[in-house]
């Protein structure tokens, strides 16, 4: 199972930091508000290596067999060292190319406030929750904080999607007389 998991985690973590890397030079282009349709369509992108994880396993260790609870086991397992990979690939970014980005996101958030019509009150309420947020993401341990549960989501739904197409018990087999049910 190691060998499973390390190689598909690594790959699928390795195509989530080369997308996140191949975005800086265009992050001012991209914008804050395109910038989370990337960033989710290259997580997908990359945990789609889960469902590639959990089908090697099946068929090379299983022996065309896995149960839901193993194919989900093996999932979570590639989908953790992802991103694991995002994390320390965001860490070495914010804290050594971007060290403005959070100065740039409270500023668009406050604005978009502004533009939202939001009243003297709430936007002076926002300036200081995005200085508190600033302060708290300069940290790196909280900073790798968010940023673990910013790909998690996406690749708990993945994995549980993967696991549930790919499970295949010996008894299904047996039912379908030989034919193979997925």
């Amino acid at each position: 199972m190691k060998k499973t998991v390390l190689t598909f985690g690594l790959i699928s973590g390795a195509i989530s930091s080369l997308l996140m890397v191949a975005t800086i030079p265009f992050i001012e282009q991209i914008g804050f508000d395109r910038g989370i349709i990337v960033g989710y369509t290259a997580m997908v992108l990359s945990f789609l290596l889960v469902f590639f994880g959990i089908r090697s396993y099946r068929e090379n260790v299983g022996k065309g067999y896995i149960t839901f609870g193993q194919a989900l086991g093996v999932g979570f397992l590639i989908m953790l060292i992802s991103c694991v990979c995002y994390v320390v690939t965001w860490e070495i970014v914010y804290f050594n190319f971007l060290p403005d980005f959070g100065d740039k996101y409270a500023n668009y958030l406050i604005e978009k406030a502004r533009a939202s019509g939001a009243s003297a009150e709430e936007i002076a309420q926002q300036t200081e929750q995005m200085k508190n947020f600033k302060a708290m993401y300069d940290n790196p341990l909280i900073n790798a904080a968010f940023t673990f549960l910013e790909p998690l989501p996406v690749g708990v739904i993945m994995t549980l999607v993967s696991a549930l197409i790919l499970r295949k018990r010996r008894q299904d087999l047996q039912n379908h007389g030989g034919e193979v049910k997925v």
